[in-house]
């Protein structure tokens, strides 16, 4: 919970358009919301930035002190976050830089807001730099209107991320063969880039499947009594793709990805799993949902 200093400064932006006086006047301030590590509870931060490109740069600073604050702790257990910049807001994820770019990006950010580098001075920690990219420009989405919509939506996201996760991961392997063929050393790991987009597909897929299970499934059961065997398949489905999903967990627990092989052999099983599982499920009740509003209606 915000300390009644912390939760001032998160009203004087919001009622402001994120402009707040007293010791941050003329800041670049922006609201970070975590989810928390611990408590799976939302957590919202009023936090510093320099903008570099289309992306943001948050510094985990914590004054100083020689441990890293709790939000940054958030971010690495739940990677999607919110962000609240002037009026403008969105959904991005957070990914800490690593080695010589987070080096390149704090002498950015040091350029432009020195303190940061007292704070570095006065602890043995390096201080993390956390990169939040700026949504890009929207092509104007389709009109959402019904259940059919909002789930190919989803869908839609859900492909997206993964091709994504497995194109970046493609791309390191790639870069690991160019090495060993230089007769220089591979890069170790996977990456907190791929971690992190990863790890936040997980957690939507896991989000998704648990609201289609709970909700969707049973009432749709309940109108179309004879589809029962497609419904049994689909809950089958979920039950496989968790187990790999939970076995893409296991290997992102820590922050270094130690075994890549492994991380990509289940990366493809989930590709072969998830994509085979929304064929299905799309051919077999978008047709269904074309008649029920979206939003709902009271």
């Amino acid at each position: 919970m915000p300390s009644a200093f912390q939760q001032s400064v998160i009203d004087e932006f919001r009622a402001n358009a994120g402009k707040v006086g007293g010791p941050f006047a003329g800041s670049d301030l922006l609201l970070l919301t975590t989810t928390g590590a611990r408590t799976g509870r939302p957590h919202t931060t009023p936090l510093g930035h320099v903008r570099d490109g289309e992306r943001l740069l948050v510094v985990g600073s914590n004054l100083g002190a020689p441990h890293h604050p709790d939000w940054y702790h958030n971010l690495l257990a739940y990677p999607s976050v919110h962000v609240e910049l002037g009026e403008q807001e969105f959904e991005t994820i957070a990914v800490p830089a690593e080695g010589s770019r987070r080096d390149e990006l704090f002498a950015r950010v040091v350029a432009e807001a020195p303190g940061y580098a007292e704070y570095q001075a006065a602890t043995d920690r390096t201080l993390p730099v956390v990169v939040l990219e700026l949504p890009g420009p929207r092509t104007p989405a389709s009109a959402v209107t019904s259940l059919a919509d909002k789930l190919t939506e989803v869908h839609t996201w859900l492909r997206g991320q993964l091709a994504q996760v497995r194109a970046e991961t493609e791309a390191h392997f790639a870069a690991r063969t160019a090495h060993r063929g230089a007769g220089t050393p591979p890069p170790p790991g996977l990456g907190l880039q791929i971690r992190q987009r990863c790890l936040a597909f997980c957690q939507a897929l896991e989000f998704h499947h648990t609201a289609e299970d709970g909700h969707m499934f049973p009432a749709m059961e309940g109108h179309h009594p004879r589809l029962r065997p497609v419904f049994e398949r689909l809950r089958e489905e979920h039950r496989s793709i968790a187990a790999v999903q939970s076995a893409l967990a296991a290997l992102l627990a820590g922050v270094a990805v130690a075994e890549p092989e492994r991380f990509r052999a289940e990366l493809a099983r989930m590709t072969e799993q998830l994509t085979a599982h929304l064929a299905y499920e799309e051919a077999e009740i978008l047709p269904l949902l074309a008649d029920v509003p979206w939003p709902p209606t009271p």
